[in-house]
């Protein structure tokens, strides 16, 4: 395939500006569109490649099409980075000074918890600390709303945790400033938030929910593959993709 880039990448490109990040099944679908819109063949097996192509000329003004997965799920994504910016200051055209606190604050409160997730009373009480503006309590809950309508948190039943889009995005930025709490899942080697956890002291391997359901497939007996010891936890069922989920 070209590596020149032609009209049915720039439109690629034009709806990731857009969106931000998108699963994979909307990224084949708009790649088919795209390749038939400006009558240029279409192979589906070499979006990859397709994208190559964009992110080849993307590199000179530092910005990436990224891979990565959705913990909640297991299904991959494709998310526009902006490479120049590594920390939080990448939303700084949206948020204010005391906005972007807050949702340090946020990160801080989700990656230091077990269950990668915090409450939003957790949250709440964490906006009395600020040391920039302080915000009202009124005014920190539809910041909240904001960080989950513009794909940076989702919250499940008042529990925050970080999206797809903010992991794939902040991930140098979450593996500098957390390197000592953050561990990646040992099968699909993602950082891990969402997961479980061997309870073998001198292990304490993580695995994705998703990726737990995947390895244990079938296993009467499941064993941890680092230390094969006993895996103790309930095991979940796979996930269907999306578009299989809908026949």
């Amino acid at each position: 395939m070209s590596r020149q880039m032609e009209d049915s990448h720039r439109r690629f490109l034009q709806n990731m500006m857009v969106n931000g990040i998108i699963d994979e099944q909307g990224a084949r679908t708009l790649y088919q569109r795209c390749c038939e819109t400006h009558k240029m063949q279409h192979v589906p097996d070499k979006m990859d490649e397709f994208i190559d192509t964009i992110n080849s000329k993307l590199q000179p003004i530092f910005m990436q099409i990224r891979k990565g997965m959705s913990e909640d799920s297991g299904e991959q994504h494709y998310a526009l980075v902006n490479m120049a910016e590594t920390d939080v200051t990448r939303m700084s055209s949206n948020y204010a000074d005391n906005e972007l606190e807050l949702f340090r604050k946020a990160v801080d409160l989700i990656v230091s918890s077990e269950t990668g997730t915090a409450s939003s009373t957790d949250i709440l009480n964490s906006a009395d600390t600020m040391t920039s503006k302080k915000l009202k309590k009124s005014e920190t809950e539809h910041l909240l709303n904001r960080f989950v309508h513009d794909k940076w948190l989702c919250e499940k039943r008042g529990e925050y945790n970080l999206s797809t889009r903010c992991i794939i995005e902040m991930e140098s930025y979450i593996r500098t400033m957390y390197q000592d709490q953050v561990k990646v899942c040992h099968i699909c080697h993602y950082i891990a938030f969402q997961c479980q956890i061997c309870e073998n002291p001198i292990c304490g391997i993580k695995i994705h929910n998703p990726c737990v359901a995947r390895y244990f497939k079938g296993r009467s007996e499941p064993r941890c593959p680092a230390c094969d010891e006993f895996w103790p936890h309930e095991i979940p069922e796979i996930r269907l993709p999306r578009s299989q989920s809908r026949r």
